[in-house]
Order: C-alpha cells, then sequence, then structure tokens
C-alpha cells in the first residue's frame, strides 16, 4: 500500500473526504459506488466497484463468441479497463485502461459505428498509438438501471473491413444481455 501523507477526520456523521487529488488520479466521480473492504490489521480499503467486473468470467467466455461468431475482434470494457477480450492481443487490450473519447462515449450513452472504414477511429485505450488498424468498428454501451456500465467492442481484424447492420445488431444483443445480467 502506498502512503498518501493525507490526513482526514471522521465527520459526527461517519463521513470521510476523499481528497480530489486522490480521486482525480483514480478516477472516482460523484456517485461512482465503491466497495469497502477491511483487513486483520484494521484497515479499511476503498476499491471502486465495477458490477460488470463481477462478471468477467462470464464476459470473456461472451467476447470468445462474439469473436468466433462475427471474425472480429471483440472487447468487453467496464466504465475504466477493458476486461474481456478476444480474437486480438490481449497485451494490447486487456486490463487497459479505456481512452477519454470512449469514456465521453459512455457518459453519453452513445452507439459509436467508424464510418466506412474511414481513416477515424475510436481510440479503444488510453494508450492507443493512432496507428489505426481497427478502422471498422461498433461500440454499444452496456446499460443496466438507465447507468452505462461498460461497453461491448467489435472491430475488425482486416485493415479494409466493414461493419455492417448485423455487427451492430450483435452489440447491441451482446450489450443488452450483459445489462440485464447485471438487474437479477
Amino acid at each position: 500500500m502506498k502512503a498518501t501523507g493525507v490526513v482526514r477526520r471522521i465527520d459526527d456523521l461517519g463521513r470521510v473526504v476523499i481528497p480530489k487529488e486522490i480521486r482525480k488520479t483514480l478516477r472516482i466521480k460523484e456517485g461512482d459506488p465503491l466497495e469497502i473492504f477491511t483487513d486483520r490489521e484494521g484497515q479499511v480499503i476503498l476499491k471502486k466497484y465495477s458490477p460488470i467486473g463481477e462478471l468477467s468470467e462470464f464476459a470473456a467466455g461472451y467476447a470468445e463468441t462474439l469473436s468466433k461468431t462475427t471474425g472480429h475482434i471483440a472487447c468487453i470494457t467496464d466504465k475504466d479497463t477493458i476486461i474481456a477480450v478476444s480474437g486480438g492481443s490481449k497485451k494490447e487490450f486487456l486490463e487497459q485502461d479505456v481512452s477519454k473519447e470512449l469514456e465521453q462515449l459512455m457518459e453519453d450513452k452513445e452507439v459509436y459505428t467508424s464510418k466506412e472504414n474511414s481513416d477515424i477511429a475510436m481510440p479503444i485505450t488510453k494508450n492507443d498509438n493512432h496507428e489505426r488498424k481497427n478502422n471498422a468498428q461498433v461500440v454499444y454501451p452496456i446499460v443496466s438501471n438507465g447507468d452505462t456500465i461498460g461497453t461491448v467492442i467489435l472491430m475488425s481484424k482486416e485493415p479494409n473491413g466493414k461493419m455492417n447492420d448485423i455487427e451492430k445488431k450483435v452489440a447491441q444483443s451482446a450489450a443488452t444481455f450483459l445489462g440485464s445480467q447485471m438487474d437479477i
């Protein structure tokens, strides 16, 4: 564990303020759920809660099915990271932080389909070096109880690949199904 040097007092309602710098570094926004853990030494650990992360094994299997069915790279994200990938480089995508553009898309609950293999593609990870090798993309938000909790992403393996209505419907079905699993 890393010490921050920040000390806060608990108020009369049992609340503790998490400093803005720490919230910014950990990408914790107002309204984000936090999971609380304790250990035997009496430490309290706060962790950003990812409802879709609870289904990471299931998401990995689902991504594999999507990839085999469509022949494309399939990624499933929570709000912060890619939690499952199939058909593409796990090293390049798995557990990578999502890009600011993808975060904004989730916040706006927008569906994204790249225009017919143009040179404009949604950067998926923060480390995206804009090589534009996966220009054909479909990004569909996973919504549960009115909140976006992640995305389903299909990316063409082919440099000249295109996404059509079938890929859009497959991504929509996957996102709707994963969102419905959070309601249970």
